[in-house]
Parts: C-alpha cells; sequence; structure tokens
C-alpha cells in the first residue's frame, strides 16, 4: 500500500471548535490531488457508571439532525485542557457530576474520511456532585439507564449518536469480564 505525501496545507476556516483545512498531496509520482477535512483538538467522551448496572446519560436537541437525541456526556477538547480534565469538565457541565475514578478505555475516529478527530473514551466512577453551568447553547435532561435499557433504547435505534454507540462498544467486553 502507498502511503500519502502532504505536499502542502493550507486553513481554510477557522471557529474556536474545529478549523476546516485543505491540503495537497501525492501518491507516488502519478497521483496528486486536494484532501478537504476538518481539523479538531479531538473530543472525550465518559461513560458515567453509578454501579455496576446504571449509566448516567444525556438527551439533548441536535440542530443538524433536527431530533433529540441520547448520548454519554461527549465534548471536544478545549484549549489548555488535557483529555482526563476535559472529560471532567464534560461531566460537570452536562450531568452535574464529576468522576472520583476515571479510566481510559480507548480511542476511536468518529469520522474518519473527513476529519481527523479522535476520541478518548473513559469510563468514570465514584461520582460525586460538583456541577458547572452549561454552555448557552446546551441543555440536557440528565437519564439514569440500566444496562439492559442502554441495549434496548440501542437496539430500537432511540440511541443513534455515533460517539455513544462507539463508545459502548469498546466497554462491552469490559462489563462482560466484571472488569468493572
Amino acid at each position: 500500500m502507498k502511503i500519502w505525501k502532504k505536499l502542502s496545507s493550507k486553513v481554510v476556516f477557522k471557529n474556536k471548535f474545529w478549523s476546516y483545512v485543505l491540503d495537497e498531496y501525492s501518491i507516488g509520482d502519478d497521483v496528486k490531488g486536494e484532501y478537504h477535512y476538518a481539523h479538531t483538538p479531538g473530543s472525550t467522551l465518559v461513560i458515567p457508571m453509578l454501579d455496576k448496572d446504571k449509566f448516567v446519560l444525556i438527551k439533548q436537541y441536535r440542530y443538524l439532525n433536527q431530533n433529540f437525541s441520547i448520548e454519554f456526556p461527549c465534548g471536544g477538547v478545549a484549549d489548555g485542557l488535557s483529555r482526563p480534565d476535559n472529560a471532567r469538565k464534560e461531566l460537570r457541565e452536562e450531568i452535574g457530576y464529576d468522576a472520583q475514578t476515571l479510566t481510559k478505555i480507548g480511542e476511536f475516529s468518529p469520522f474518519t474520511g473527513a476529519s481527523d478527530e479522535m476520541c478518548t473514551v473513559f469510563l468514570g466512577k465514584d461520582l460525586k456532585k460538583d456541577p458547572l453551568p452549561s454552555d448557552i447553547t446546551e441543555e440536557f435532561e440528565v437519564l439514569i439507564l440500566t444496562k439492559a435499557q442502554v441495549e434496548e433504547l440501542i437496539a430500537k435505534n432511540i440511541i443513534w449518536d455515533g460517539l455513544s454507540l462507539a463508545a459502548w462498544s469498546l466497554f462491552l467486553p469490559i462489563i462482560e469480564k466484571n472488569a468493572v
């Protein structure tokens, strides 16, 4: 397999969350082209676990889908924050709790081919009330669901958020081995 070589890179547009980037590339001597993508500093997602069978999720309105979504707390990595610190910030903003125990369980690319973002997934345990104000554009309903309820909502396509689905698939082998 041939490696793509970046010839140049230009930021076309930038906001506080991501940059729209245009790269020129070559593959060997014969192929040259342009690659358009969104660059982000990454994201963090936390699966907050109250006990061995209770999880905290949020319900929020997703503008681009014009629909309500049930998800695990997640957000883009803010400037100056480590991934664990960002995960804790998102927990505090979205569910009003911090995790005294935060364990990294994996990483994945949420939108390969269109973004270079990598999402780091954490398991949050030993939750303690410690709220932060949420962003003015975000409104959350906090849900406490059992593993069976999460699985049922996934099966019925009520939980359709790709980040939450990917994170849950990373988490399932851990809970099935009773390693939590």
